[in-house]
């Protein structure tokens, strides 16, 4: 039940509900109040207090508004609404002698700080501040911190909002960051110099409101103003995060989050936020011909009549989606190998996901319901691994008291589960007692539904939600395979069905998969990884920010990635390479422009065209399949390198280095 209180704010009357800060009902009002520790997605610490209104009627100082509730404030004396003034003199006066204060000890040093042009501090002191100084004593200097690869730190710029100790202990889930010391001594530190051991740790440099904590790998590369920014989505996992690509000139200078309170809120893992420097390097940017066993570059023409020669003259054409292609490649992929007599398969990873039922291969559950969750049964998942913020979100509703039950091998939540364990059986042990409970949610993770075993465990986990009376989310492991499945990219016995008797196999970016020699591979993608290293004809394609493509993610959402640069050399989109060789091949496809191509695909799958919303899924139980021996295995080994974009960049393989020296445990010396 809402609580609504009127309250006067500068000279506005508006209803709020009482349980809101001041901060937030000035903010409902249409009024900024300035911050620096206040955060929404983090506890109230109310240490920065430069957020200081007066409350007309209360004590004779200033109040911060971030640790007031409207419910606190006294009415008039004849029962008048409370009133708020936020820009009052004693406001003015009081806030420019805590920007004075914060000014003491801070170095100052904005021409070279790398958050200059986006830094809080800058901003409210030229909103806020006073243009003097009264302190002449000399500066305090802090040393500076190793936090590892990721986060560079400047600490004497550290102005104590406790911002990054409260993110990482609250939503990463990581006891590593506090304050030490007592007043003048008081600094913000890593427990026992350790550097941070956590996923989502690249947040913390977005939270922070000065210079303090930094970009490592974007340090002294541009300055914000230089930088052309858009908005898209994220491939690194399949929980499709919102993100803003920011670029000079043709380059990937850094991404950054976008708030979605459906998909990521506003943090990202460190795999998307630092994949970046994998988009540089070693990138095919021309047409490659397999001749004498060797690659020698080619022009288009000749690539695409040898492939086009290829499938014509194939008895068996196959065809593999792989993890980064946008649905409009699946979809295109689909038209022309089954216009040549063949099949194409997504699921390359060997998962048992049912064709047609898509209460079965994405689940009705959305990521949003799993904050309010009071059961969670993890079924051969890691999401820690598999998707990091979407683990934080899990974490989220543990704090708020929700049970976990994890049936799987044991692993590090950041939260406490009951750890069942890995072996099959505890899954029908689970189904057995389980009872009619709120608010429960079923993930069932690609670990479990791969191997012999995964139409068993898929049936079980339905049933096991059914019994529950909750919902089922299917987490995925690859960007693409939600929209390749809605489109039918799906083979009679997967993929061993698929390449079974191919004699030519058109592989689109599927980097994860051996092929073995025989067939004619032709290997469409944006990276030199594994998969063009067995082709016979390379076409070069975009990777996910150089062209314009549909991604559903891992509860059926179809969003929208648009282009941040252009492909390097002569690389082209992919779309418009299946499209090309179609007619090379003297079939062509239906369609000569993306709004084409979009048109067919919706009236195929009319659900696509609900761009950021997700579709009601009918639940559909799969048939019973009787459970095998046996265990769920995980399905990422390495959190840094699961995609050719990852497996390229530089800092993923150092921080792939280091978490497998992490893991090694010391031993010490006799």
């Amino acid at each position: 039940m809402s609580d609504l209180r009127k309250i006067i704010i500068d000279d506005n009357e508006i209803e709020v509900d009482g349980a809101m800060t001041l901060i937030q009902a000035c903010e409902q009002a249409g009024i900024e109040i300035p911050r620096f520790c206040y955060h929404e997605r983090l506890s109230i610490a109310g240490n920065c207090r430069m957020c200081l209104v007066e409350v007309v009627g209360g004590p004779p100082k200033p109040a911060a508004s971030c640790a007031m509730q409207v419910r606190d404030l006294r009415p008039g004396p004849e029962g008048q609404p409370p009133v708020v003034k936020t820009n009052s003199p004693m406001v003015k006066k009081a806030r420019e002698g805590v920007m004075e204060f914060l000014l003491i000890n801070h170095p100052l040093d904005c021409p070279i700080c790398d958050q200059g042009g986006e830094c809080d501090l800058q901003d409210q002191a030229m909103a806020y501040g006073v243009d003097f100084s009264r302190f002449r004593e000399p500066k305090r200097a802090v040393d500076d911190l190793d936090l590892g690869p990721l986060v560079e730190t400047h600490m004497t710029r550290c102005i104590s909002c406790t911002r990054c100790v409260r993110f990482t202990t609250e939503v990463a889930g990581i006891h590593q960051m506090g304050q030490t010391g007592r007043g003048e001594d008081a600094e913000i530190t890593a427990y026992l110099g350790e550097t941070l051991d956590s996923n989502l740790q690249g947040n913390i440099i977005d939270l922070c409101p000065v210079g303090a904590l930094v970009s490592k790998p974007y340090a002294f590369t541009a300055r914000p103003w230089e930088l052309t920014k858009t908005e898209t989505i994220d491939v690194m996992d399949a929980l499709g995060s919102n993100i803003r690509v920011d670029t000079k000139g043709r380059e990937v200078m850094r991404i950054l989050p976008r708030n979605h309170d459906g998909v990521n809120e506003e943090w990202i893992s460190d795999k998307t936020r630092f994949v970046w420097d994998g988009l540089r390097r070693q990138r095919l940017d021309r047409p490659y011909i397999r001749v004498d066993g060797k690659l020698k570059p080619a022009t288009w023409p000749e690539a695409l009549s040898k492939a086009a020669e290829a499938i014509k003259g194939a008895k068996k054409v196959a065809g593999l989606v792989g993890d980064l292609a946008p649905v409009e490649g699946a979809y295109a992929l689909k038209q022309l190998v089954e216009g040549a007599g063949g099949q194409v398969e997504c699921r390359t990873d060997g998962a048992h996901l049912p064709a047609g039922n898509r209460s079965a291969y994405v689940g009705n559950a959305t990521v949003e319901e799993l904050d309010t969750a009071k059961k969670v049964y993890l079924i051969g998942t890691d999401p820690a691994i598999e998707a990091p913020v979407l683990n934080a979100r899990i974490r989220k509703a543990w704090l708020k008291g929700a049970e976990v039950i994890h049936i799987g091998q044991h692993t590090d939540l950041t939260y406490e589960a009951t750890q069942l364990g890995a072996r099959n059986k505890f899954l029908s042990q689970a189904l057995s007692q389980a009872e009619a409970t709120e608010g429960a949610i079923v993930v069932v993770g690609q670990g479990g539904l791969r191997g012999e075993n995964g139409p068993a465990v898929l049936s079980l986990s339905m049933r096991l939600a059914e019994k529950l009376g909750g919902k089922m989310m299917v987490l995925h492991t690859a960007a693409s395979r939600v929209g390749a499945m809605d489109v039918g990219a799906v083979a009679e016995g997967g993929v061993e069905g698929a390449l079974d008797g191919a004699d030519v196999v058109y592989n689109l970016g599927a980097d994860e998969i051996e092929i073995a020699s025989g067939p004619f591979v032709i290997y469409q993608g944006s990276h030199g990884d594994r998969g063009a290293h067995r082709a016979d004809v390379i076409l070069p394609a975009a990777a996910y920010t150089e062209e314009q493509g549909l991604f559903v993610n891992t509860e059926g959402r179809p969003q929208l990635a648009l282009r941040a640069g252009h492909p390097p050399g002569e690389a082209k989109e992919n779309w418009a390479i299946l499209r090309a060789l179609s007619g090379e091949m003297g079939s062509a496809l239906p369609f000569d422009s993306i709004a084409q191509l979009r048109r067919a695909m919706v009236e195929a799958v009319p659900h696509f065209a609900k761009v950021d919303r997700v579709p009601e899924n009918e639940w559909t139980l799969v048939d019973e399949v009787e459970l095998g021996a046996g265990q769920l295995m995980p399905a990422i080994n390495d959190f840094y390198l699961t995609n050719p974009i990852a497996r390229a960049s530089a800092l993923m393989a150092e921080l792939s280095a280091e978490a497998k020296a992490r893991r090694t445990e010391q031993v010490a010396a006799e």
